[in-house]
C-alpha cells in the first residue's frame, strides 16, 4: 500500500527535525579522555557545567601524575570518588570512594577492562574484571552510580578515609581526614561529615542512599591514624541485579546534603539524570558553532567542555555555603563559586567566560567579594571555598576589573575597588606590601623565592587597581597605583636586557642564567615556574609600549621576540611547566600564553601567526595525550578556543582581544538576546595560514584588535587568508 502524501510529508518533517536535533548535539564531539594521558591532568568522569560534584574513577590517591585521581595509562582501580579538580598541578578532593565488588571474584576487584571505558558529557562507564558494570552520571550536587552485577549477591566497599593527596609516596603523608562523624541511619541511608587537611582545610557533609536495602554492614578495622570509617556492605539484589546509589554533598551540614538530594534527584531514574546533564552541556556547547574538520571539532568542543567544568558553584540549593572563615552564609542568587585558579584563569578563561557564559560572571565576582569579607583579601586560589594561597599575585583583581570594564553591573563598583585596594595594601601570604613599597620591588634576600615574578605580577594587579580607581573617579588611588605599576622597571638590567633578581642593597643576583627555570620546587630562584626569558614579557599585559622601549624600541623588541622563539632550552622540566617548547616559548605553562600575540605589536606580525598555527597543530590533539601541560581549570583550553577563533586577550582586563590567525573556516558565536558574532576565514587552507586585511562589519579594521563590546553586540569579522 502506498503511503498517503500527507504521511510522507510528515515523515520527512520528522526526519528533518531529528537530523536538526542531532546536529545540535555538540556533545557528540566531546572526548573527555583528551588530556588524561600525561600532564593534562583532566578526568573522564561526568560533571555538570560549573557543578559541585564530579564522580569518576580513581587509579591512585597520590602523586603528580594523578592530581585528578586518574591517568589513562594506569590500569589499577581504587574505586569511584565524587569530587575532583580538572587539570591542576596539585591533588585535592576525592571524597567518598565507592567500589562495587562481585564476591565471587573478589580477587579481581581492582581491575577493569580498558577497552570497556566510555566517557561522554554526563556519562562514564566501564566493566570491571569481576564482571561488574559501572555507570556514572550526576546533577549539580548529586552523584548517581548504577552498578550491574553478574549475580544477585553483591558487595560495595565504602571508604570515607579516601582523598587525593599531593605526595609522591603513599606512605609519606599524614592522615588526610582529621575528624569524622558517620551514621548508618537505616538500611538504605548513610550520613555524616569529614574534616580534611590537604591542599586546603575543609569540611564536607554527605548523604549516601541506596535503592536496595543493606543486607549486612561490616565496619572494617582502622589503620593507625585513620579517623574515618570504611565499610563493606552486602546486598541481595532483585532479578535486574542492579544497585543504584546516590551521593549528595554540602559544605554546610547533613540537612543541606539531604535537601540537595531531594531537590535535584528525588527518583531512581539514571537515564533521566543523564539526559538532564547532557542537555545542559549541549545548551552551553551550542553557544559556538564552527565549520571545521572532525578533528578540529573534537578538540574545540572538548576544550569548551573543559573550560566550563569550573569554577564550581558550592552553594546548596537554598543558597547556603560555608565561607573562608568557616561561617555559614546565604549566597546571592544561590551561587557561591570556588575552584578559582586565578593565576591561570584570569588570562584567557575568564575573558572567554564573559562571552559564552555571561550569566555566571556577576556571581563569580560576588563570590570573590564575599571571600574578601570573610578573609580580608580577595581569593588567590580557592577549593571548596577555602584558599590554598597557591601561586603569586592577587589575580582576582584583573578579573574584577575585566568584568566591570565590560559592563557587568551585578556587583557594587565601590565595594569592588575597596576590596582591590585592601588586598593590595594589607599584607597577607605571598604579599608583603611593606617590603614592596619600601624598595619598589621584592628583594630576593628578603623573600625565600620568586622575587622577580612577584614584582612583575603585582605590577599588573597595581595597574588594574589604578584603572578601577580611574573609572570610579578616585584620583589619589589612581596616582598611587600608577606609580606602583611601574615598579617592574626597577628590576630591568640593561646589560642583560632581562628582569633580574635584586637584593635589598640594589645588587643583582649572581650568577645569572636567563635559561634556568625556577620555582619553589628548586630554590633559590626568582621566577615562578618559568625563567627570565618567559617573564621578560609579563609587563606587556598592561604596558606594552613601556616594555618595547626598554630594549631600545620596536626593532629591538621584534628581535627579542625572534630570539625568544629560537633560543634552545636547557633541560626543560615538566614540573616547572617547561613543555611544548618552541625556543623559550613554553606552551605548557601560563606565563608564555600571551607572548605569541605580542608579534601583533612588532614589525613582523605574521611571524606570530605562523607560531600560532604551529602550536595549534603540534601541541593539541584529539587523543588522550593531546594536551601538553596542565589544563589548569580550563586556561589551556581557553587558549585553544580563542586562538582557533582568531584572537586572544594580551591584556585580559581592558576588553581587547589582539588578532592572530583563525584556525577554522567559520565560527558563529551565539550571543544572548538573539545576536550573533560571525567569524569567517576566507580561502583558509593548510597553506593559507596567514591573515591580512581583516574587516569588521564590512569595513577595514585598521587596528590589531577587536573589542569585547563589539563581539557581544554581534557583527561580522572577516579575515583574508593567504600563504604569504
Amino acid at each position: 500500500m502506498r503511503a498517503a502524501p500527507n504521511r510522507i510529508s510528515l515523515l520527512i518533517l520528522v526526519l528533518c527535525n531529528l537530523q536538526s536535533l542531532h546536529a545540535q548535539y555538540k556533545s557528540k564531539y566531546v572526548i573527555p579522555f583528551i588530556g588524561t594521558d600525561g600532564t593534562g591532568h583532566t578526568f573522564p568522569g561526568p560533571s555538570m557545567p560549573f557543578g559541585m560534584v564530579q564522580p569518576g574513577p580513581d587509579n591512585r590517591d597520590f602523586g603528580w601524575n594523578h592530581t585528578s585521581g586518574y591517568q589513562f595509562q594506569d590500569t589499577f582501580l581504587m574505586g569511584f570518588s565524587q569530587t575532583r579538580l580538572s587539570g591542576t598541578g596539585i591533588n585535592e578532593m576525592g571524597d567518598i570512594l565507592l567500589l562495587p565488588i562481585n564476591p565471587q571474584k573478589s580477587q579481581a576487584k581492582n581491575a577493569y577492562f580498558k577497552t570497556s571505558e566510555i566517557a561522554r558529557p554526563g556519562y562514564y562507564a566501564l566493566t570491571k574484571k569481576d564482571d561488574v558494570k559501572v555507570e556514572l552520571t550526576c546533577s549539580e550536587r548529586v552523584a548517581f552510580h548504577k552498578y550491574t552485577y553478574p549475580e544477585k549477591e553483591a558487595q560495595l566497599f565504602v571508604d570515607l578515609q579516601h582523598g587525593l593527596r599531593f605526595v609522591f609516596d603513599e606512605n609519606s603523608a599524614k592522615p588526610l581526614v582529621l575528624a569524622s562523624e558517620v551514621q548508618v541511619v537505616d538500611s538504605i541511608t548513610i550520613t555524616g561529615y569529614c574534616s580534611t587537611s590537604n591542599w586546603v582545610n575543609r569540611k564536607y557533609f554527605f548523604i549516601i542512599q541506596f535503592d536496595q536495602p543493606i543486607a549486612k554492614s561490616t565496619l572494617l578495622p582502622r589503620k593507625e591514624g585513620q579517623q574515618a570509617p570504611q565499610y563493606l556492605l552486602d546486598f541481595q539484589l532483585g532479578d535486574a541485579k542492579i544497585l543504584n546509589v546516590k551521593i549528595a554533598l554540602s559544605t554546610v551540614d547533613v540537612n543541606g546534603a539531604k535537601q540537595n538530594l531531594q531537590t535535584e534527584v528525588n527518583h531512581w531514574d539514571f537515564d533521566k539524570v543523564y539526559g538532564y546533564n547532557r542537555n545542559a552541556w549541549n545548551g552551553y556547547l551550542n553557544r559556538i558553532n564552527i565549520q571545521a574538520s572532525q578533528k578540529q571539532k573534537e578538540i574545540f568542543y572538548t576544550s569548551m567542555y573543559h573550560l566550563l567544568l569550573q569554577p564550581a558553584n558550592i552553594a546548596d540549593v537554598d543558597g547556603k555555603y560555608r565561607g573562608a572563615d568557616g561561617v555559614v552564609q546565604i549566597a546571592p542568587n544561590n551561587a557561591f563559586y570556588s575552584t578559582l585558579s586565578n593565576w591561570d584563569i584570569y588570562r584567557a578563561a575568564f575573558p572567554l567566560l564573559q562571552i559564552i557564559a555571561p550569566e555566571k560572571i556577576d556571581g563569580i565576582v560576588q563570590s570573590c567579594l564575599l571571600h574578601h569579607k570573610a578573609a580580608g583579601f580577595l581569593p588567590i586560589w580557592t577549593a571548596w571555598g577555602q584558599d590554598n594561597y597557591c601561586m603569586i599575585g592577587n589575580h582576582a583583581i584583573p578579573m574584577i576589573l575585566s568584568a566591570y570594564h565590560n559592563g557587568f553591573k551585578g556587583f557594587d563598583g565601590a565595594e569592588a575597588l575597596k576590596a582591590m585596594v585592601e588586598t593590595s595594601t594589607k599584607s597577607h601570604i605571598n604579599s608583603d606590601w611593606e617590603v614592596y613599597n619600601k624598595f619598589g620591588y621584592y628583594p630576593f634576600d628578603l623573600l625565600d623565592n620568586e622575587s622577580v615574578s612577584r614584582t612583575l605580577e603585582s605590577g599588573y594587579d597595581d595597574w588594574c587597581v589604578r584603572e578601577m580607581a580611574r573609572k570610579m573617579g578616585q584620583a589619589d588611588i589612581e596616582n598611587a597605583f600608577q606609580r606602583r605599576s611601574l615598579y617592574y622597571k626597577h628590576l630591568y638590567d640593561p646589560q642583560t636586557t632581562f628582569f633580574r633578581g635584586k637584593d635589598a642593597n640594589g645588587q643583582w643576583r649572581s650568577p645569572f642564567n636567563p635559561l634556568m627555570a625556577t620555582s619553589p620546587l628548586n630554590n633559590p630562584g626568582d621566577y615562578t615556574e618559568a625563567n627570565a626569558w618567559q617573564y621578560f614579557f609579563t609587563p606587556a599585559q598592561y604596558d606594552v609600549n613601556g616594555l618595547i622601549e626598554l630594549p631600545g624600541g620596536q626593532q629591538e623588541f621584534t628581535q627579542k621576540l625572534d630570539e625568544f622563539f629560537t633560543t634552545k632550552s636547557q633541560n626543560p622540566n615538566k614540573f616547572l611547566g617547561q613543555e611544548a617548547m618552541i625556543g623559550q616559548y613554553a606552551h605548557g605553562n601560563e606565563p608564555s600564553h600571551h607572548i605569541i600575540y605580542l608579534y601583533g605589536y612588532s614589525l613582523q606580525p605574521k611571524t606570530g601567526q605562523r607560531y600560532i598555527h604551529q602550536v595549534i597543530n603540534e601541541f593539541h590533539n584529539n587523543t588522550p595525550d593531546g594536551m601538553i601541560g596542565n589544563d589548569d581549570c580550563g586556561q589551556m583550553s581557553a587558549w585553544y578556543i580563542l586562538s582557533s577563533l582568531g584572537f586572544y586577550p594580551v591584556n585580559p582586563a581592558n576588553g581587547t582581544f589582539v588578532l592572530g590567525s583563525p584556525q577554522v573556516k567559520k565560527a558563529v558565536l551565539n550571543i544572548p538576546n538573539h545576536r550573533r558574532f560571525v567569524i569567517k576565514a576566507k580561502h583558509i587552507s593548510t597553506e593559507n595560514i596567514y591573515q591580512e586585511d581583516p574587516t569588521f562589519n564590512h569595513k577595514l579594521l585598521q587596528r590589531n584588535f577587536i573589542r569585547y563590546d563589539e563581539i557581544v553586540k554581534g557583527g561580522r569579522l572577516l579575515f583574508q587568508m593567504t600563504n604569504q
